[in-house]
Parts: C-alpha cells; structure tokens; sequence
C-alpha cells in the first residue's frame, strides 16, 4: 500500500472515532470563545449610543468583580418575602439592575435585572459574604415560557412568566429563572426598575419552593 493511501487510511479512521470528533469539536469552540473574546475586548475602547448601556456593564463588572458571592446553596429554605418600599434601597419584590456572573465562571457575567426574593445573613446559604445579603433570581426577555405559564427546557433550568414592567424599557415579556438562587452584596446593586404585583410575586415564589422541594 502506498504512502498515500495508508495515511487517507488512517485520516478515515479518525474521523470515525468520537474521542477524535469531540476533541475537535471542542477545539473549535475554543476558537470561537477566542475570537468572541477578543472582539469584545478590542470594542471596549469605544462607546456609541447603540452599546452604551453594554459599556456601562463592562465598568460594572470590573468594579464588584471582588464582590462577586457563590449562587446561595438550596438545602435550606429561604425566607422569601414580599415588601417593597420607595427608598431608593433593594428590597423584596422588587426588580433591580445588578452584575450577575456566569454559572460556570466566577469572573465573567452581565449587567443585568434581577428579581429580589429576601434578604438574609451571608452566611444563611454560602461560605462567602458577610453582613447581609439580597436573595435574587434573573430575568430575561427571551421566550422560554408561554405567557403565564412555567417550564422546564432541556438544560433543567426552569421559567417563569412573569409579563412585561418597568425594568424592560420595550416593555417586553420577562421570564424569572427559578432553579438558579443569586446571592447579592447591596452594595452592587446599581438601580431599580422597578417592582412586580403581590399577585406575580407569589406565584414566582411558589415556583421557587416547589423547584427546591421547599415547604409551600
């Protein structure tokens, strides 16, 4: 057999094998993370009226990236409540705007609303903290759940409908993620957007305990 042959040989061989398509799959996300990276990164320096508000989030995260507290532990119940007030404070039941890391890394995230379930010691759900900390789930407008209803995708993650609010200036659809416990320093809270109704906030809170096995 030819030197030609045996190496076509040996390159279908490889691409057979899963271990092979896997590594290159992976690869091939890397590159992509890489590039992502660096566009972001050599777009940093400019700032137009279009991706303001994502300028203001990069500033955000580098100022409480050493504020950053592990997502809450759901073995113990949170003592969620429903009391929003007119001071300029985050408080339950409210919706405010605040940095959110990556599940997967610590380091990066987005500026982005959250929903303020309570507030509780540090040390009530995580081994990071100290003082006081907010209890709070993230929002999107992307449509995972059918208006009103609450669903479950494929990566375990469940939604919430909650409608549209303040906090989205389109004033499109929000959905709360449920499964997912933020934990909050006040400090890096950087506004309010608003607040949810007794009646949506209940009904959030419900998908909270019972996603976590919690007491209703």
């Amino acid at each position: 057999m030819s030197l030609s042959s045996r190496l076509s040989s040996v390159l279908r061989f490889a691409a057979r094998s899963p271990a092979v398509r896997r590594g290159a799959r992976d690869l091939g996300r890397a590159a992509v993370r890489a590039v992502s990276t660096t566009g972001r990164r050599g777009e940093s320096g400019t700032r137009s009226p279009a991706d303001g508000h994502r300028s203001d989030a990069s500033r955000s995260s580098a100022a409480v990236s050493d504020q950053v507290l592990q997502d809450r532990k759901p073995s113990s119940p949170v003592a969620i409540s429903y009391s929003p007030h007119a001071d300029d404070r985050p408080d339950p039941g409210e919706v405010v705007w605040a940095w959110v890391h990556y599940e997967e890394d610590l380091g990066q995230g987005k500026d982005r609303p959250v929903l303020v379930l309570a507030e509780e010691a540090a040390a009530a759900g995580g081994a990071d903290g100290s003082g006081q900390v907010l209890v709070a789930l993230m929002l999107t407008s992307r449509d995972r759940a059918r208006a009103g209803e609450i669903t479950t995708d494929e990566y375990g993650s469940t939604w919430v409908d909650i409608g549209a609010g303040d906090w989205d200036r389109k004033g499109r659809p929000s959905e709360v993620r449920a499964d997912r416990l933020l934990r909050l320093d006040p400090a890096t809270v950087r506004r309010e957007g608003g607040r949810l109704d007794r009646s949506r906030f209940d009904r959030v809170a419900d998908a909270v305990r019972s996603t976590h096995g919690w007491p209703v």
